[in-house]
């Protein structure tokens, strides 16, 4: 952050608003010109500030409406279980999130499917298949108060 001015804070939080944002809107919305705008927002890119841009999709309209946060302990601790786990996981569409976490459990799966149907369907013939699972708990998201891609800077 120490190489990040006011400008680049402000390019920064108006990109995570609207990625669409063209240079000109962006740069009257900042008071300045459209070259150093695009200059810096490239300079932010090339500095890792800026990873990608993507398109946030509504996961109701494409029947993806049940959220799941699945917690997972490994039968053992192995370095090479635990990267066999990670691939098989990342392999899932379904987990649109995963999270290595300290407590009870090892890691911590946000999966996304369309109904309970849709994922006891998930665990029977896909999760369960993934060796070194020694326990599961999963917490069945009734609503969503919160969401938000934005960082706070």
């Amino acid at each position: 952050m120490e190489n990040l001015d006011n400008i680049d804070l402000e390019i920064l939080k108006k990109l995570q608003e609207n990625s669409n944002i063209n240079i000109k809107e962006l740069a009257e919305k900042l008071f300045l010109t459209a070259t150093p705008v695009y200059e810096r927002i490239k300079r932010l890119e090339r500095d890792g500030y800026i990873m990608k841009y993507v398109a946030l999709l509504d996961k109701k309209k494409l029947n993806l409406g049940m959220t799941v946060f699945c917690n997972v302990r490994l039968k053992e601790h192995a370095r090479n279980v635990g990267s066999n786990f990670v691939k098989d996981i990342v392999a899932l569409p379904e987990i649109i999130e995963c999270y290595n976490i300290a407590g009870d459990y090892d890691f911590m799966l946000k999966i996304l499917v369309e109904d309970m149907a849709s994922y006891q369907d998930f665990v029977m013939n896909k999760l369960s298949t993934i060796e070194n699972i020694g326990n599961t708990q999963s917490i069945f998201v009734m609503g969503e108060i919160k969401h938000s891609t934005a960082l706070a800077i």
